[in-house]
């Protein structure tokens, strides 16, 4: 016997054909994970900021190049932050909505998408925290990229923003990855027990491989001497670039 979340070794019911307002939001959202949001966080981590574990100029380079990028404004809000936006809230409205049955069956696949509902709420409130405290908060990156090593570095000296981001970043890489897994059995496009296991073999080495650049980045900021914020310093670094 099954219940609205699905099947006791899956955890999660596919979309089926129909129709309705909430059928089509439903399908929006879950396309919505992959894309915009799910590159973003691609290329969020294993592009711009791996970066960082080639030093201070390079991750200068990065920011400078995305900051440089026509429309750069336009290009944040309808790709990255109104997604994020519409993912993350109709994400709450469907787990308000929901039920969990881990007392019903207590097995893999609903453990990993209750799972699933954690750690999307973290990552939220992580992102959130993220793009405000470096994109809307002190010097501005986007007219001083040279200072985008050092104003991280400065933010990771705090040992409760280091845990949070620690935790917010493996939060984000299993939503995401996990993700892959629940929207290719959620629109058929992965089927039957085997196939669906490789996928979540496949799943979970993306949730190594994310979490992986993303220590290793803060590591490289931790480790690496502090670098200039504002200042004269700064403007060496900036004159000389």
């Amino acid at each position: 016997m099954a219940t609205s979340q699905g099947s006791p070794h899956d955890g999660v019911a596919p979309l089926r054909a129909g129709s309705g307002h909430d059928f089509w939001m439903r399908r929006l959202h879950s396309l919505s994970g992959i894309i915009p949001v799910g590159a973003f966080l691609l290329e969020h981590i294993l592009v711009s900021n791996s970066q960082a574990i080639n030093g201070p100029h390079a991750y200068f380079l990065q920011v400078k190049f995305l900051g440089s990028l026509p429309f750069v404004l336009a290009l944040e809000a309808f790709g990255i932050w109104l997604p994020i936006l519409f993912h993350a809230l109709y994400g709450f409205h469907i787990w308000m909505k929901g039920e969990s049955n881990l007392g019903n069956y207590p097995f893999t696949g609903n453990y990993l998408y209750t799972l699933q509902r954690w750690t999307g709420g973290i990552a939220f409130a992580y992102i959130c925290w993220h793009m405000y405290s470096l994109r809307f908060t002190g010097i501005d990156l986007h007219e001083n990229p040279a200072a985008s090593f050092g104003k991280v570095q400065m933010e990771l000296q705090n040992p409760f923003f280091l845990v949070f981001y620690i935790v917010g970043l493996a939060s984000a890489s299993w939503h995401f990855a996990y993700g892959i897994w629940l929207f290719s059995a959620k629109w058929g496009i992965v089927t039957g027990e085997k196939a669906r296991k490789r996928l979540l073999a496949v799943s979970l080495a993306m949730f190594v491989l994310l979490c992986g650049v993303g220590m290793a980045s803060l590591a490289k900021f931790i480790t690496t001497p502090q670098q200039p914020v504002q200042g004269e310093e700064l403007q060496k670094i900036v004159d000389s670039k």
